[in-house]
């Protein structure tokens, strides 16, 4: 069993296996500067909360999806920033399995997770994490959240660069700058696999 995991922006990416696809946080157009519209088929769709930037199911069509998921999902609930939600709401992170890898996008994390959250956290085969801060965790406190749990890939999200995202979050570099292992793929895609090597995986658009 393998799990094809696209980068389509931002914070929207797709993971397939065995012909069953999930969209997590697709984006609304025009909600995040510098990224084209999304138009994707996909068997089902999850997201973190409902901010335009993450919970546009419009941009899925699920009509063309394959039926009998080899997935299994756990859902931890978190917040969107440090004030227990009083500032952007709750946010959900999803925690897939299929066969034997597990892999989990943690939304837009703003705070700090409770030893039990941190707990259903590990081991794990890959972590989609946000590294620009102001709307979430930044590059250090992913970092150290990443020491803490410890997942086999790292995949940075949320973040900005010269051509999208939005000017008040950091770059990819503030948060590389603090990793080993640093491997830049030349596309958007990457197939996770029991034996691929540890790594923080950069996708590309």
């Amino acid at each position: 069993m393998s799990i094809t995991i696209t980068w389509h922006g931002h914070s929207c990416f797709s993971v397939s296996a065995d012909g069953y696809s999930i969209v997590l946080d697709p984006y609304a157009p025009d909600s995040v500067p510098g990224l084209p519209p999304l138009s994707l088929s996909a068997s089902q769709v999850l997201c973190s909360h409902g901010h335009s930037d993450h919970g546009y199911t419009d941009a899925v069509d699920l009509s063309a999806g394959k039926q009998g998921s080899p997935f299994t999902v756990t859902v931890i609930q978190t917040f969107h920033d440090d004030q227990n939600g009083s500032l952007r709401g709750e946010n959900r992170i999803h925690i897939l399995e299929a066969d034997d890898l597990r892999i989990a996008h943690l939304g837009d994390l703003g705070c700090t997770l409770e030893p039990g959250q941190m707990e259903l956290l590990k081991d794990l085969d890959a972590i989609m994490i946000p590294v620009g801060g102001y709307y979430t965790i930044d590059a250090a406190q992913a970092m150290a959240l990443v020491e803490a749990v410890k997942p086999r890939i790292v995949i940075p999200m949320h973040y900005r660069s010269d051509t999208f995202g939005y000017d008040v979050i950091g770059r990819l570099e503030d948060y590389t700058k603090l990793c080993r292992d640093v491997v830049t793929y030349a596309s958007a895609s990457m197939v996770l696999e029991k034996d691929t090597p540890a790594q923080t995986a950069v996708l590309s658009l």
